[in-house]
């Protein structure tokens, strides 16, 4: 029984010896097992960290030729730009020069331009029937607020105040036109009508000269269309200074089927005259200067002398004022004299 329990007893020791050297055993394949895990997660972190160095490297290098690529397409594309932003210069200044020399041969031509307009104008001026001055001088030129439908095609503008404006060069031709139509009648078949007071004188002095006939102040209606009337006559031509107060003798001229020759102002109506005269029929300069035009050109048209034919200052009326004013003078300082007792 002794020898039993010391078998036992011995066998119990013998089987947890062998448990321990058995767990020993299986710690120490445990340890191995870890510390191979351990060597190999070093080793594969060691290599992930290889790979990844690697390839941060090839990325660097990667980067590097990428960014030196990009420099080297932008230093072409610089260099693309710079040639074309040369030609692009190149090509203004080319063009800047093309129109530098367009506009040099513009002005060239311009000022030859320039300086035939100014021949011409100089050889129109010297060619008008009196200098354009004396035409500015006697306000032929000045119309009036109305402008009917006949005269609108001569007015050159209007005034500030809305006075029309007569075109100069074509009051000039009119005059030339009317000169050579007067000139293709006899004086004794001309009739010259002027009811206002501003051509009177000039009037009477046209028909004084030509040989014309005459009739200011009141026209005796019914001269030329009745028959029965003691100084009943037949003329050919009628100058008719303005057709509004001159009515009547335009119409017994039209009624008899005769010419007309009309000095026309923008508010008259040219539709009844054969011929027309531009110009301010309500002035006593202005229709002084037409009357010495027309009289000066028919004695010429007819090859008579024209030395009898006064100066132009004596129909416009400034010889006349300066023998008035000269008169007055002199009253006024015997005035003054008689006042002061000498």
């Amino acid at each position: 029984m002794y020898f039993s329990v010391n078998s036992y007893t011995k066998n119990n020791k013998m089987v947890e010896k062998d448990k321990k050297q058995e767990t020993e055993e299986k710690e120490e394949v445990q340890q191995e097992k870890a510390e191979e895990k351990t060597e190999d997660k070093k080793e594969s972190e060691k290599e992930d960290k290889e790979l990844e160095d690697k390839e941060k490297g090839e990325e660097k290098n990667s980067k590097e030729n990428t960014e030196s690529e990009i420099k080297e397409e932008e230093e072409a594309e610089k260099e693309s730009l710079d040639e074309e932003k040369a030609k692009e210069l190149e090509e203004k200044r080319k063009k800047i020069k093309e129109k530098a020399e367009q506009l040099k041969q513009e002005k060239v031509q311009s000022t030859a331009q320039v300086e035939e307009l100014k021949k011409e104008i100089k050889g129109k001026k010297e060619e008008m029937l009196v200098p354009l001055e004396e035409y500015v001088k006697s306000g032929i030129y000045l119309g009036t607020r109305v402008v009917t439908p006949n005269m609108r095609q001569y007015v050159y503008r209007r005034r500030a105040d809305g006075l029309a404006i007569f075109n100069t060069d074509l009051i000039d031709e009119k005059l030339k036109e009317a000169a050579e139509y007067l000139s293709r009648f006899n004086p004794e078949d001309v009739i010259v009508v002027c009811k206002r007071e501003a051509g009177w004188r000039v009037v009477e002095k046209f028909a004084e000269l030509t040989g014309a006939r005459a009739f200011t102040k009141k026209y005796p209606a019914g001269i030329l269309t009745n028959t029965s009337l003691p100084d009943f006559f037949e003329n050919e031509l009628t100058i008719v200074t303005d057709a509004w107060i001159d009515k009547n003798a335009l119409r017994d001229t039209l009624r008899v089927n005769k010419n007309v020759l009309m000095v026309c102002d923008t508010n008259n109506f040219a539709k009844d005259a054969d011929q027309i005269i531009l110009g301010n029929n309500k002035s006593p300069r202005s229709l002084g200067l037409i009357y010495y035009i027309l009289t000066r050109e028919y004695l010429k048209a007819l090859g008579k002398d024209t030395s009898n034919v006064p100066d132009l200052e004596w129909w416009t009326g400034e010889l006349q004022n300066s023998d008035l004013t000269e008169k007055e003078a002199k009253q006024k300082s015997r005035m003054r004299g008689a006042k002061h007792g000498v």
